[in-house]
């Protein structure tokens, strides 16, 4: 085994350790908030992981580009996806999303 299969192991050990940790969160958690939370890890960490494995295996070929491309996605649009999903579920619970005066205090 070379040390590059063993880095490419490593790395996508470590992304389904972090989404079987994330899927513990979600069991476990109490509130729609903290299964949001618990979600983050899985969906950002892990594809950007086997994204950085398929990189180090097709040295940047095509496949690698494109693996490179879906983890920025997930990057850059987890955190937009996950405060439009907290507001909504706000919303849905106080019927507006911006603080109260009680709320502000």
């Amino acid at each position: 085994m070379t040390g590059q299969q063993i880095l490419i192991d490593s790395l996508l050990g470590l992304a389904v350790l972090l989404a079987v940790g994330s899927v513990v969160g979600l069991i476990v958690a109490r509130d729609d908030l903290d299964r949001l939370h618990f979600i983050a890890p899985a969906s950002v960490v892990s594809p950007v992981l086997v994204a950085i494995a398929v990189v180090t295996r097709e040295a940047l070929d095509g496949r690698a580009i494109k693996a490179l491309l879906v983890g920025a996605f997930f990057l850059v649009l987890n955190p937009i996806l996950s405060q439009a999903t907290a507001r909504a579920h706000r919303v849905r619970e106080g019927g507006d999303w911006r603080l109260s005066e009680e709320e502000r205090r």
